[in-house]
């Protein structure tokens, strides 16, 4: 697993909890998935699926 860039964390908008992230996630127009920064130890967004497996959006 790679880690986060510092740089890239930086410019991130960090979510305190999964919870918090995935709420951003559901009110995003574009899929996203939330993850753990090995950095900072929050939340951030990511548009990145590979090697991830994802639920299709319902509907």
């Amino acid at each position: 697993m790679k880690s986060t860039r510092l740089r890239i964390c930086a410019a991130k908008r960090r979510y305190p909890t999964q919870e918090q992230a995935q709420a951003a996630v559901e009110q995003a127009t574009i899929i996203l998935r939330p993850y753990r920064c090995d950095r900072c130890g929050q939340f951030h967004l990511t548009r990145r699926t590979k090697g991830k497996r994802i639920a299709r959006p319902a509907g």
